[in-house]
């Protein structure tokens, strides 16, 4: 199973996620490989993430026989106000100039020669995008234009900034990784933007980000009657509205029970209660 955004690279349905995982990152990743995930979602942005050790792990993998082509690596450019001292560029330098060093940063953490998704990890502004943010997208459409990247794309962005980069950008994001809360209809304006445009919505933290949710008697009657875990039917509900949902579990039980979610069927009445939950 895989989706596709508007340049038809085809993407796996589920996405393993390495941030805050520290010295374990490499363990956890082989862990997810092991259990059947092929994408993995990381950043070079050490308060957070420890990319040089995905790489780690993927070296491990390929002594196992699990070559690089046979998985999806997304990593990201994070801005300096999204990382202490320890930045992966040149801080001083232009901001063109940050991008590739951050970019080739990451293809020496990874031990590859491209990436599958290259994201931006947030614009430099809440509201709108600024000069910095138009000068960042343009050193990563040359990326992509350079068939470094297969796919680009753009993280935590409000619906009027997507609508605008949709807008102006030579090359439009083919991914957006949002944090998504129910609260706000599973981050509906985005999603629905996501649709028009042919962009893959990636969704992270669908459970810590809801926790109401696991309370909500409707959610657990559909677990029940399914005979499964709450966080099962939230990652189902997710891929069957055509979002790309981000686990970051430890537990190696858990890896394997979110991607049995996938073989769930929740009906249009589930859909509605769960769609509706936390509102």
């Amino acid at each position: 199973m895989s989706l596709t955004a508007y340049n038809h690279v085809p993407v796996p349905t589920f996405m393993y996620g390495t941030a805050w995982k520290q010295e374990a990152t490499a363990e956890l990743v082989q862990l997810a490989v092991a259990a059947g995930f092929t994408a993995i979602d990381t950043a070079n942005q050490l308060i957070h993430y420890q990319e040089a050790l995905v790489g780690e792990a993927l070296l491990a993998l390929a002594r196992q026989g699990i070559a690089r082509d046979r998985l999806f690596l997304q990593t990201k450019f994070t801005p300096t106000n999204g990382q202490d001292h320890r930045t992966p560029y040149d801080a001083s330098a232009s901001l063109t100039t940050q991008v590739t060093q951050s970019f080739d940063s990451s293809l020496a953490h990874l031990h590859s020669d491209y990436l599958d998704s290259y994201v931006l990890h947030g614009p430099y502004q809440r509201q709108g995008l600024g000069v910095a943010d138009w000068e960042v997208w343009a050193a990563i459409e040359g990326l992509y234009r350079s068939g470094k990247t297969r796919m680009v794309g753009i993280s935590n962005v409000t619906a009027e900034q997507l609508t605008q980069l949709c807008a102006k950008a030579a090359v439009k994001p083919m991914m957006v990784q949002n944090r998504c809360y129910a609260a706000l209809g599973w981050d509906k304006e985005v999603r629905g933007i996501c649709r028009t445009h042919g962009i893959i919505y990636q969704g992270f933290s669908l459970l810590t980000a809801n926790r109401e949710v696991f309370s909500d008697p409707g959610i657990r009657a559909i677990a029940q009657r399914l005979g499964t875990g709450l966080a099962q039917v939230v990652f189902r509900f997710a891929t069957q509205i055509g979002m790309l949902p981000l686990t970051g579990t430890t537990n190696p039980q858990h890896m394997k029970d979110d991607l049995q979610a996938e073989q769930l069927t929740l009906t249009a009445e589930d859909m509605q209660v769960i769609e509706t939950a936390g509102m």
